[in-house]
């Protein structure tokens, strides 16, 4: 191949990358401009705020579609998240990057394993681990076991958060993304669950269960 081919082809190579990150650029910028604008009332925030104390980890499990508003809210707090490998999950990783998280790179249906054993080791080191268990392509508000698996092996506390907008648009996605308009009110609400599994497939066994008390814990978050 010529100079000139390999020049050209470098260039194809990099229009992906330099896509993502001018997506990624122009996507923390508008969500930074329009988060700011945003009312967030926290609801039973003890939740999570008694296991930091007492230094336990947290695993936080919500819907695919409610990630923005909360992405914002739990900003520079160290903590990671699960983030699909593909292309979309890249732009995705890169905004939470600028926020202060760290990625974990898998989901439930590419990679799992590891992805899962990623997850359990920033557990077992002290940190917490954000999973959205329908995410990433669906189906919607279906949970995936991987958030309670990574809990009872790691012995981390499982919260559930629910988030509801006043005002918003939904997107036309299998998530039905939530994006809180500008002055919106944002109610979060926390519950710990209660997962007493003694190994993983008992965890995952509770997964349906927890599934229908994250989707009543949202329903709240939008009475409330």
């Amino acid at each position: 191949m010529s100079e000139d081919a390999n020049a050209g082809a470098a260039t194809v190579n990099r229009k992906p990358g330099a896509k993502r990150r001018a997506w990624a650029i122009g996507g923390t910028l508008a969500l930074r401009a329009l988060a700011g604008t945003w009312r967030i009332r926290e609801v039973n925030g003890d939740a999570y705020r008694v296991p930091r104390a007492a230094k336990r980890p947290v695993v936080f499990a919500f819907w695919h579609g409610g990630m923005l508003p909360l992405l914002w809210k739990h900003r520079d707090e160290g903590a990671s998240v699960l983030i699909s490998e593909h292309g979309d999950g890249e732009i995705i990783a890169r905004v939470a990057a600028s926020l202060g998280y760290r990625a974990v790179r898998g989901s439930t249906s590419r990679n799992a394993q590891r992805a899962l054993l990623g997850a359990i080791r920033v557990l077992d080191a002290g940190g917490d681990m954000a999973f959205t268990p329908d995410g990433p392509r669906g189906p919607f508000e279906e949970f995936a076991p991987g958030a309670a698996i990574a809990a009872q092996r790691s012995g981390a506390a499982l919260v559930l958060v629910g988030v509801a907008a006043s005002r918003g648009w939904r997107l036309r996605s299998w998530d039905r993304f939530l994006i809180p308009k500008p002055f919106a009110r944002v109610v979060v609400t926390y519950a710990m669950a209660s997962l007493d599994a003694q190994d993983s497939r008992g965890a995952a066994a509770e997964a349906p269960r927890l599934g229908r008390e994250l989707s009543a814990l949202s329903a709240r978050s939008s009475d409330g």
